[in-house]
């Protein structure tokens, strides 16, 4: 192998531990309790408001607007009639969000070892191109990191073989050359090696961890 790329939410980065952190806790804001299935509720409208996005029909800011329109209602909370209203409320959460960012335990130390067999090292991420990078930035890792991309900035988002090609074109390595590594099996295992990767999934709920797959 000459190079390497990772998933970033659920990968390298606890998005599902943050959120649900950042969620509770902007739901005591707003005065109300965040039940486990109010937060169960939350993660699937998360899903189908950012499905919406990848797909082009909604902007990154308007996934987070479907976001608050399917899950205020939940809570008995009024849903504003603007989108600055909503965007303003949005905020809430956005702030809680942020100050729960959080590498996994084993992240640092994966990319430590890819770069020590002198692989090339990329992150293929789905999402906005602002936000993905900030959360590198945040949870301490992008200096371990030579080349991120973003479905935003890219065009195209996993599992569409350009992504990844793109990616490996991006590293300077061959897609033969290159392993992917990631939570989901289809985005981060099946579209990689259909894309002509080498993949390896990451299983985290079954204690799977990083170092275990490089």
């Amino acid at each position: 192998m000459k190079g390497v790329v990772f998933d970033l939410d659920d990968t390298l980065f606890d998005h599902s531990g943050c959120a649900e952190v950042g969620l509770r806790g902007w739901v005591a804001d707003l005065g109300r309790t965040a039940t486990d299935e109010l937060v169960a509720r939350w993660f699937v409208i998360e899903q189908d408001c950012f499905d919406r996005f990848l797909a082009g029909e909604l902007t990154h800011v308007g996934q987070r607007r479907c976001w608050l329109r399917a899950f205020l209602p939940l809570l008995g909370v009024e849903v504003p009639a603007t989108d600055a209203g909503l965007d303003a409320v949005f905020e809430g959460y956005l702030a809680r969000y942020r100050q729960s960012w959080a590498a996994y335990p084993d992240a640092r130390a994966a990319l430590e070892v890819a770069r020590g067999n002198g692989w090339r090292v990329g992150v293929l991420t789905n999402g906005s191109t602002v936000q993905q990078n900030a959360k590198l930035r945040a949870i301490g890792l992008a200096d371990l990191i030579d080349v991120v991309c973003v479905s935003e900035q890219l065009g195209v988002s996993k599992p569409a073989p350009e992504a990844y090609l793109r990616t490996c074109q991006a590293l300077g390595v061959l897609p033969a050359e290159t392993l992917m590594i990631g939570d989901n099996l289809e985005l981060d295992v099946i579209g990689a090696q259909a894309a002509g990767l080498s993949a390896r999934h990451l299983d985290r709920r079954s204690g799977g961890t990083l170092l275990e797959l490089i």
